[in-house]
């Protein structure tokens, strides 16, 4: 079953991330898509259909992650292994991320 969150520009819903497995996939909203003012989350995801995998995560979502004392307060007060990075961007950056892209855990 894949773990999945929503990710969000300037708190408008752009698309998901998700791993499956050991893979990782963003993939774009339908409606983001469409919309022709809406830019892409970066420049290494453009605006497109296709779905976006990889064996790790991102760097651009890794670039969200805290580092440092702040990683490990996060992974204390969550109960998460350091080197879970998919449970760290789930759980740490639905706010206060650097930039304008948020993730929001989806509950299934």
């Amino acid at each position: 079953m894949a773990r999945k969150g929503k990710v969000f520009q300037s708190g408008i819903f752009a698309g998901i991330i998700e791993k499956e497995g050991f893979e990782y996939i963003f993939t774009y909203d339908e409606n983001f898509l469409k919309d022709k003012n809406l830019k892409p989350i970066s420049l290494n995801f453009p605006k497109t259909r296709k779905k976006f995998s990889s064996k790790y995560l991102f760097p651009f979502f890794f670039g969200l992650l805290a580092e440092g004392t702040l990683q490990e307060i996060q992974c204390r007060k969550f109960k998460i292994d350091v080197n879970d990075h998919f449970s760290r961007l789930l759980k740490t950056t639905k706010f206060d991320t650097i930039g304008n892209v948020t993730i929001e855990e989806a509950n299934e």
